[in-house]
């Protein structure tokens, strides 16, 4: 497994699709493919699998175990593969994070179950992911969702708790939001210094970087990984003016994908937006979102060419 080999977690990741055949089982190949050409780039320390953009949503255990394996084989051995752990039950949750470990997995990033949108308290939360990882005892990264997430966005007291647990090395920060962003990163650096706070809002990813991250784990890197990373390096270098003409290139595709409604639509703009690059055959995403109407595909490829593709 990589863990042993990298002191730091900190680095771009690109959060990877899950390609499906005509009959809606995995595409094997095609993922393969996938996380061979994402995993190659320059600049991109490693992938995100069986995240929100992997349909993580829509897969049974065992084929979450399968993309482990499959992004394990591929790219093991040079990428850092921090897996989604989404599970309603926090047993069910602890299993899947067994597995993918074993699968060869090196970091459980732990989203909060879509129930703790409506309410959840702290010592829940804190017993989720002690939970999820009881068994696997695993690095974890925590999922901060967006503003507009309801209560499945951590307040300032889950999360001070949550970032005080053993084993945690991250946080994917997507609030979505640059001000809460700013708290947020604010009372990690204040409680917990050495966990990583990665700035994941893709509309706001010049802002936040700007605000300082330690990287980030995005699905735009899966469509133009070579622009997200050189967005980084060009802030850690200072040069403000190359940061803005990259991320004049990069809001007009974050924008199509992920500021339009409806929201529910962004695995299948992600997916759609590869086959037009031709990098995917099959776009179609899991029932009940399907494939995509044409006026959303019109949308993407005028956003692709502002984006310089």
């Amino acid at each position: 497994m990589f863990t042993s080999k990298k002191a730091s977690f900190n680095g771009i990741y690109a959060a990877t699709i899950c390609p499906f055949t005509a009959d809606g089982g995995i595409d094997e190949e095609a993922l393969a493919a996938h996380l061979r050409e994402v995993s190659s780039v320059d600049g991109i320390v490693g992938l995100l699998i069986n995240g929100h953009a992997g349909e993580n949503f829509s897969l049974n255990r065992h084929e979450k175990k399968r993309v482990v394996e499959i992004a394990h084989e591929v790219c093991g051995e040079r990428s850092i593969l921090v897996n989604g752990i989404n599970a309603e039950n926090s047993h069910d949750a602890r299993l899947e994070t067994a597995e993918a470990r074993e699968a060869g997995a090196d970091i459980a990033l732990i989203f909060p179950p879509f129930s703790w949108a409506l309410s959840h308290t702290t010592e829940m939360a804190v017993q989720h992911h002690v939970i999820a990882n009881e068994a696997a005892q695993m690095p974890i990264m925590l999922y901060q969702a967006g503003v507009n997430a309801g209560a499945m966005a951590y307040s300032h007291a889950t999360l001070e708790a949550l970032v005080r647990l053993p084993n945690v090395v991250g946080i994917k920060e997507g609030s979505w939001e640059t001000s809460a962003y700013e708290g947020n990163r604010a009372l990690v650096k204040r409680v917990a210094p050495q966990v990583a706070v990665m700035a994941s809002g893709d509309e706001h990813l010049l802002t936040c970087f700007v605000l300082g991250s330690e990287g980030s784990l995005v699905s735009l890197a899966i469509v133009i990984p070579e622009v997200i990373v050189a967005l980084d390096r060009a802030v850690r270098a200072g040069d403000l003016a190359q940061a803005q003409a990259l991320n004049a290139r990069i809001y007009p595709l974050a924008k199509a994908i992920y500021g339009t409604s409806p929201g529910g639509y962004a695995n299948a703009r992600l997916k759609a937006c590869l086959k037009l690059l031709g990098r995917i055959k099959n776009d179609a995403a899991r029932a009940p979102i399907g494939i995509l109407p044409k006026n959303e595909i019109a949308s993407l490829e005028l956003a692709l060419k502002a984006a310089g593709l």
